[in-house]
């Protein structure tokens, strides 16, 4: 399907174009690989889907679909779940088609739908998605673990919470219990109730550097204050959902950015406060390793296991993921926290 070059009013601010090269270059861009993401970027994203196979198989779902003139790719073997819609539709069309109304599947991009084919929950994990709305991916993990196991679905927006449970229910998802608290309080006392998970999705909210295609207004709206600010929080939010992660246990850090604070720079604050080791990615689609550093700040050798998704790779929108899993409970301690701690230590060694 040849894809239609948007009318943007939006460019690019020159520090944000400035970065993003740079940002290229660590990711071995070639100088043409540069010029298609600038181009890509300003085109339409493809229609992606994704069966929901809590109510039906993906060959009785491509067969409805195609009867209604869609014309129906399933671009990888092993997850016939997902697929693309080839043919231009009709505005609105892919949301109130009856299919869609009834839960048959859900409208959401390809590379979205990386971090649950890499986390691989199953009927047997309790599983937290922290940053949970609109439920995307909640409904993905709750397909894959065949309303078995456990999910709790948190958001700390009742606006966004409300559309949650909306989506989650009509995918007709069993497993799960939606909350609606801070992420990082919610685990703080998920912690004290000796309360952990198997599996964790920490998708943190982010500046959108990937989603220029389908968020055009991005381009306006970023700066690198907003960037840096979100970095902070992001540190935070993932500290505290590796609290709850179990010994042994995985979890996805994913974002929907390019920026390097934001992503591989997380990850080595995580690696840096808590013993955990960076896994291997089986991924369907084309990634890039993790970056091994940004201005003055150098990374772990292991961050090239993380993945750096890119829109001219795959015709898709932008994202970053990585997997973790936690070696030891020995987890991130303030100041305060180590001095207490080293003080009981010495009261110990003089009893």
């Amino acid at each position: 399907m040849e894809r239609q070059i948007k009318e943007y009013k939006y460019m690019p601010k020159p520090i944000f174009e400035q970065r993003m090269n740079q940002v290229l270059e660590k990711s071995n861009f070639s100088e043409k690989e540069k010029k298609d993401f600038w181009e890509i970027v300003h085109t339409e994203p493809i229609n992606s889907i994704r069966c929901n196979t809590l109510k039906i198989e993906p060959e009785k779902l491509k067969k409805r679909l195609e009867e209604k003139g869609w014309k129906i790719k399933q671009p990888f073997k092993d997850n016939p779940e997902i697929m693309i819609i080839e043919n231009q539709l009709k505005p609105g069309e892919i949301g109130k088609s009856e299919e869609h109304l009834l839960g048959y599947y859900y409208v959401q991009e390809i590379s979205s739908m990386m971090p649950i084919l890499a986390l691989k929950p199953t009927n047997l994990d309790n599983f937290l998605d922290l940053c949970a709305s609109p439920g995307s991916k909640t409904t993905q993990a709750a397909a894959r673990m065949k309303n078995s196991g456990s999910i709790i679905a948190n958001d700390n927006n009742m606006g966004r919470m409300v559309v949650l449970a909306s989506n989650l229910e009509k995918c007709g998802v069993s497993n799960a219990l939606v909350t609606k608290r801070d992420g990082v309080q919610m685990c703080k006392q998920l912690k004290r109730a000796g309360f952990s998970f198997d599996k964790i999705l920490c998708d943190v909210p982010c500046s959108g550097e990937g989603t220029l295609r389908s968020s055009p207004s991005t381009f306006i709206s970023w700066n690198i204050k907003t960037v840096e600010n979100l970095a902070r929080q992001q540190k935070v939010l993932a500290a505290a959902a590796l609290e709850v992660l179990k010994t042994g246990g995985e979890m996805i850090y994913s974002t929907c950015t390019h920026a390097p604070e934001e992503n591989e720079e997380v990850v080595q604050f995580l690696i840096d406060n808590f013993d955990i080791e960076i896994q291997n990615l089986e991924l369907p689609i084309k990634t890039r390793p993790g970056i091994e550093g940004w201005k003055d700040k150098k990374f772990i050798k292991d961050i090239k296991k993380a993945a750096r998704i890119y829109p001219n790779d795959n015709d898709s929108e932008g994202f970053f993921l990585c997997k973790i899993k936690k070696i030891s409970e020995k987890g991130f301690e303030t100041e305060k926290q180590k001095e207490k701690r080293q003080q009981e230590e010495s009261w110990e060694d003089e009893l």
